[in-house]
């Protein structure tokens, strides 16, 4: 994804919707050497290496937003099968890593496997995929250990499920904060800029200038003298 259309793309992304959820799990791949990552891999592990291997893609990593079943419950399996590494999230949700099969047994979502990282992320890290550099940000609030990875050269990024187009994520979930969720939004997130587009966790992609023009939850007009 690239803001001159007239370049080549330095990365191609494909968005795979998983379990009965609809959970956007992205392929985001180097066409220059084939290698490539699944971002919240939720599920559905047959039909995202499907994916990977119709377009040439050598799966090199896992990157997680936040430790939900339908982000990270094929993270494992993917590991098991591909080799690759899984990086992220922040530590502080991997209790919820930690949960992920008692998570699919209590919604009906079966194959979900509890995972650790073989790294975590905080604040200020970075990621690269072919010298693609990717920043990461904490953005606690829906979970206390989510994290948004953005990619400021080609202005995208993966913000799971703190933001959606209209909406923001849910926070009545153990250990959510909803004060903390617009902070995270507002310090964090705003800050990149406003063409900066956001694939969320579910439903379309939107910008973060949209957003702060017309979202109900977070919107400037909203927010003024909060």
């Amino acid at each position: 994804m690239n803001k001159n259309t007239n370049e080549a793309p330095a990365l191609q992304i494909q968005i795979l919707p998983v379990t009965p959820l609809q959970q956007n799990t992205s392929l985001l791949w180097s066409p220059q050497t084939g290698e490539g990552v699944f971002v919240d891999p939720g599920g559905e592990t047959e039909k995202l290496l499907a994916a990977a291997e119709q377009n040439n893609v050598k799966i090199v990593a896992v990157w997680l937003t936040h430790g939900h079943l339908d982000h990270a419950g094929a993270a494992d399996e993917i590991r098991e099968r591909t080799g690759c590494l899984v990086i992220g999230p922040h530590q502080d949700d991997q209790w919820l890593l930690d949960d992920i099969e008692a998570q699919g047994k209590k919604y009906g979502l079966s194959g979900g496997r509890n995972v650790k990282p073989d790294r975590y992320l905080k604040d200020g890290d970075t990621l690269s995929l072919d010298n693609n550099e990717f920043g990461v940000v904490h953005c606690p609030g829906h979970t206390p250990g989510h994290v948004v990875i953005y990619n400021q050269k080609g202005a995208f990024c993966f913000v799971g499920d703190v933001l959606f187009k209209g909406s923001i994520g849910r926070t009545d979930f153990p250990k959510g904060n909803h004060q903390q969720l617009l902070d995270s939004i507002t310090a964090k997130l705003w800050p990149l800029g406003n063409d900066m587009r956001f694939i969320p966790g579910h439903g379309p992609i939107s910008t973060f200038g949209e957003e702060r023009a017309s979202n109900p939850f977070v919107g400037d007009a909203v927010l003024v003298g909060k």
